[in-house]
């Protein structure tokens, strides 16, 4: 288990609301507060929740070979990012197989930001930058938080102006109830949200003013783990838990491609210059499971671990579940055999409560035109 070795300084507010800190990416993260995730998931859906987002690993990466630096490393093109425009990537090791995801936003000719999560995206980037005119710099005083659901544009947009105007995967350098913030049109949840990006001095206020002055629209700060009921629906993967890593293979060390998790949109178009680029190609096809969907009967969330059975055969584990009072559906992120990954499959979850019916679903479960996410104005 890793150490905790970094530290948010909205610790405090975090203990104040219930949460005893526990470890994700090497930082105390508020995973719970006192009240049910239900009440968190809720809020995120129908007003707006506040999150500290800030274990994600945020990293500087600046100097005239800092555009090579990330072509060589992330699967995207980023010569077609403009300053203020952003996009979601994937990095692969030499096997083709997928090391960890990012966000890389581009501030200027020969400045970015990536934004990773707990996989080797910063051993990667500071590997790859040995013999090139380029500055790699981790910043955890630069915190994250992560306003989302269909009220915060309002919220913001008594604060911020143009926010209505910041599109999709675009970031806007600002000030927040006076203090200068990077605010980005993205998140983590499937709703239209913003991650604000401050200094450790700023966090403090950019929080409490937030709770404070959204109270009245309903945003409240939600817990972390509200994260996973949220991207079950939305179908986010999160390494490692959707990953063999967590899930190993009989008969093969842990790799999953990018054709098996889903992510092969995170390739430009035509790339062929990155690392596993070669690997990653020639896994097309060869796919020994896929990430779906599992729709079950009940009102009873599976568990990370449950196994999918058909034909009287294993054929999938689930990675992650949970019921929503929304919809009045369970759901679930699995790892499926390819030949199951299919929607309406029929198949029984196995678990510790015993055999549950469910099928195999289409993700994600909400918003599948993602009109939320990019919703203008």
């Amino acid at each position: 288990m890793t150490n905790i070795y970094r530290r948010t300084v909205l610790s405090d507010r975090h203990a104040a609301l219930g949460s005893k800190l526990e470890n994700w990416n090497g930082m105390g993260c508020a995973w719970t507060y006192e009240q049910d995730i239900s009440v968190y998931h809720e809020a995120i859906r129908t007003k707006a929740g506040l999150m500290d987002v800030s274990g994600l690993k945020k990293v500087h990466v600046v100097g005239p070979h800092a555009e090579a630096l990330i072509n060589d490393v992330t699967t995207r093109d980023v010569t077609k990012l403009y300053p203020g425009k952003s996009v979601y990537a994937a990095m692969l090791n030499e096997s083709g197989h997928f090391i960890d995801d990012c966000v890389i936003f581009r501030n200027g000719p020969s400045a970015f930001l990536v934004v990773h999560g707990g996989g080797q995206g910063y051993e990667a980037l500071t590997r790859a930058a040995l013999g090139r005119n380029v500055a790699v710099l981790f910043d955890d005083d630069l915190h994250d938080l992560s306003l989302q659901g269909p009220v915060a544009v309002d919220f913001l947009a008594a604060h911020v102006p143009g926010i209505r105007d910041l599109n999709y995967f675009h970031h806007m350098h600002t000030t927040l109830f006076g203090r200068p913030v990077t605010i980005s049109r993205t998140g983590y949840t499937g709703e239209r949200g913003y991650e604000i990006f401050c200094r450790a001095l700023d966090a403090h206020h950019v929080w409490d003013n937030i709770v404070e002055k959204g109270a009245a629209m309903g945003i409240i700060p939600c817990a972390f783990l509200t994260l996973d009921w949220l991207r079950v629906e939305s179908s986010l993967v999160f390494y490692p838990y959707d990953n063999s890593e967590m899930y190993p293979f009989a008969d093969a060390p842990a790799g999953d491609s990018l054709w098996e998790l889903g992510l092969d949109f995170t390739v430009s178009p035509g790339k062929t210059d990155f690392r596993g680029a070669n690997e990653h190609y020639r896994l097309q096809g060869k796919e020994r499971f896929r990430i779906f969907g599992v729709l079950l009967e009940g009102d009873i969330a599976s568990e990370g671990g449950d196994t999918l059975w058909a034909d009287d055969r294993q054929v999938g584990v689930i990675t992650c579940g949970m019921y929503s009072a929304l919809t009045k559906k369970s759901m679930a992120i699995a790892r499926l055999e390819v030949p199951y990954a299919v929607h309406g499959q029929k198949l029984d979850v196995r678990g510790k409560g015993g055999t549950t019916r469910a099928i195999s679903h289409t993700m994600p479960f909400d918003d599948p035109q993602k009109i939320k996410r990019i919703a203008k104005g």
